[in-house]
């Protein structure tokens, strides 16, 4: 993937948007885009990013290779009820195909990069080696892991197990971490439930979770998700004043994603952001 896109802009053309690609929906700065993330993400301006919020498929919950295959919508469901949510691909991959993938979009993120920016990987217990070691392949300096605690609502297959309770974030930086004086220290452990009228994709995280998490960004700095889903970084950045450039392969998240973002603009963000779950 190295090198396989040219990476130069047009004079009038806004240096945080993807190049050549015309976003479905662009408004106060923030851009969606449909589309493969190893396709876009050669095309983003290079040092421009400030962080990457990204939730990546898992390729796990299963232990076999069958079960690892299964359809995400019966692996992540509760009880087997999507709820209505869509399915998504590009979750059946076994763990040395998952670190290799990896590998290729986090040295495209590490590209796009601004010297010091933040990387923030969203990944659960069984595949967390995996992606340390492709967080430092791909050449990001790994700085530590950040626990999102989701409660005593978690699942446990039966009384004798641990909940699965936490999920994990895998941070890094391109670069030295960079003194701040707008924010921080940063909070080391998450604690957001899931809530159902809060939750738009099989897998989605929770809107105050990824308010939380873009703060790594300063305010008005640019966040990249090229894992979308249901578009929940992105509404994070509108509600919490900095920029997103986001995308995702799937029509049907790609209209919720849409939707979301028109409800907080419909919604006056800069007067009502609190407690807004769009």
């Amino acid at each position: 993937m190295q090198g396989c896109e040219k990476r130069n802009r047009s004079a009038g053309e806004e240096s945080w948007l993807i190049s050549g690609e015309t976003p479905f929906y662009a408004r106060n700065g923030v851009a969606l885009y449909r589309g493969n993330a190893l396709r876009l993400l050669p095309k983003l301006q290079p040092g421009s990013v400030d962080l990457f919020a990204v939730d990546p498929p898992y390729c796990s919950g299963g232990r076999t290779a069958g079960e690892r295959s299964a359809d995400p919508a019966k692996k992540y469901a509760q009880d087997g009820d999507a709820r209505g949510r869509p399915s998504f691909t590009g979750d059946h991959l076994d763990q040395r195909s998952f670190v290799t993938w990896s590998t290729w979009w986090l040295e495209e993120c590490l590209a796009a990069a601004k010297d010091g920016a933040y990387l923030a990987v969203f990944i659960d217990w069984r595949n967390l080696p995996a992606m340390t070691d492709a967080v430092q392949i791909a050449g990001w300096q790994w700085r530590g892991i950040m626990g999102w605690d989701k409660g005593l609502g978690s699942r446990a297959p039966h009384k004798g197990y641990v909940r699965h309770q936490l999920e994990y974030i895998v941070w890094g930086t391109k670069g030295a971490v960079q003194k701040r004086t707008d924010a921080g220290p940063f909070a080391g452990c998450l604690r957001y439930s899931v809530r159902k009228s809060d939750k738009h994709h099989l897998t989605g995280k929770p809107t105050d979770l990824m308010r939380s998490l873009v703060h790594l960004a300063p305010v008005g700095g640019l966040v990249c998700d090229p894992f979308a889903g249901s578009f929940t970084t992105a509404a994070a950045a509108r509600i919490e004043g900095r920029r997103c450039v986001a995308s995702d392969v799937s029509a049907e998240y790609c209209e919720i994603g849409k939707t979301r973002l028109e409800t907080i603009e419909r919604l006056r963000v800069g007067e009502t952001s609190q407690g807004i779950q769009a």
